[in-house]
């Protein structure tokens, strides 16, 4: 966590001293871009993170024991599409949802279960919903492809990894310790003492991810070209590669990104903004980094493949059916 307050701390230091004037002075303009994109990041980012791990602390410890556990339906597929619409009650960004499904988790949800819930509720929140429409109206089915969508792939991940035979491998060594130690917690200790205790962790847990994830998120954006993207956008095909492309890069927060791809809306098809604002909210750099705190690498790309893969059918749908 200090590393990551200090990257932070060097990246602020480092906008602040560059001068505004001429590209030739002080930093690069590809360094001061950078050092602005990846503060952007972590800005838009961490309110979000506070409130996951502060709604974690919440369902782990507040919560009378098993309260929202025994109140999910029994039957498998609709417990995960009831989780599915978790995001409505509790209208948190991607980011802040990792910590709250690692809360879920040691509570009781499967592998599966936080899965469906991760990807979900990020689209599935009214802020998202209500933003999306301000933006796209109801012109060509944006909206609606993106709520129907997002509930889909989100249930198609979960139904497929509530198959896997050992879905304790799919976290990684660490998560799992610290569910067996909150499984047998002092039960003597204050609620308060726990819930501070808790915080500290989960914050060590979350910031270095979420620094390391911005810094990616930079530096990409620094390399890409905008104008590449923009030359794919009239193909129904490489338009929404190109933009999925651009969601795993921008890693920008659920509740807004419809106002950012707004600009991209005369120039690339309704199909490539669905996939966009599907793909974007359930994988991009900043959400890998802070999801590998709790599942190992390997789980992690195959998901972001399968979600990658139905992200891509979407929008290709949209755009040969609109």
């Amino acid at each position: 966590m200090l590393i990551g307050l200090a990257v932070v701390a060097v990246l602020f230091v480092v906008r602040w001293l560059s001068p505004q004037g001429s590209a030739g002075a002080g930093l690069p303009n590809a360094a001061r871009d950078f050092a602005t994109l990846s503060i952007s990041v972590v800005i838009e980012s961490l309110p979000f993170v506070f409130l996951g791990i502060v709604l974690s602390i919440a369902v782990q410890i507040w919560l009378p024991e098993g309260l929202l556990l025994r109140r999910l339906p029994r039957n498998a597929m609709l417990r995960r599409m009831v989780l599915s619409m978790l995001g409505m009650l509790l209208p948190v960004c991607e980011c802040g949802n990792v910590p709250l499904a690692r809360g879920l988790m040691v509570k009781g949800l499967t592998v599966a279960e936080s899965m469906t819930f991760l990807f979900a509720a990020p689209i599935l929140n009214p802020i998202t919903i209500i933003t999306t429409q301000q933006a796209f109206g109801w012109d060509n089915n944006i909206l609606a492809a993106r709520i129907v969508g997002g509930f889909a792939i989100a249930n198609l991940v979960g139904w497929i990894y509530s198959r896997h035979p050992r879905p304790d491998e799919l976290l990684t060594p660490r998560f799992q310790a610290a569910c067996a130690v909150a499984d047998h917690h002092d039960g003597r200790r204050g609620r308060a003492a726990r819930s501070v205790r808790m915080f500290v962790q989960e914050t060590s847990a979350m910031m270095p991810a979420l620094f390391i994830g911005a810094a990616l998120a930079g530096l990409i954006q620094v390399a890409v070209s905008r104008e590449v993207l923009l030359a794919l956008g009239s193909d129904p095909v490489w338009s929404v590669l190109a933009l999925m492309l651009l969601a795993f890069v921008v890693a920008i927060c659920s509740n807004v990104d419809a106002f950012f791809i707004l600009s991209f809306g005369a120039t690339f098809m309704p199909g490539a903004i669905v996939a966009f604002l599907v793909f974007g909210p359930m994988i991009d750099v900043k959400m890998l980094a802070l999801l590998r705190t709790t599942f190992t690498a390997k789980a992690l790309l195959q998901v972001s493949l399968l979600v990658a893969l139905s992200a891509a059918v979407l929008g290709l749908a949209v755009n040969y059916v609109s």
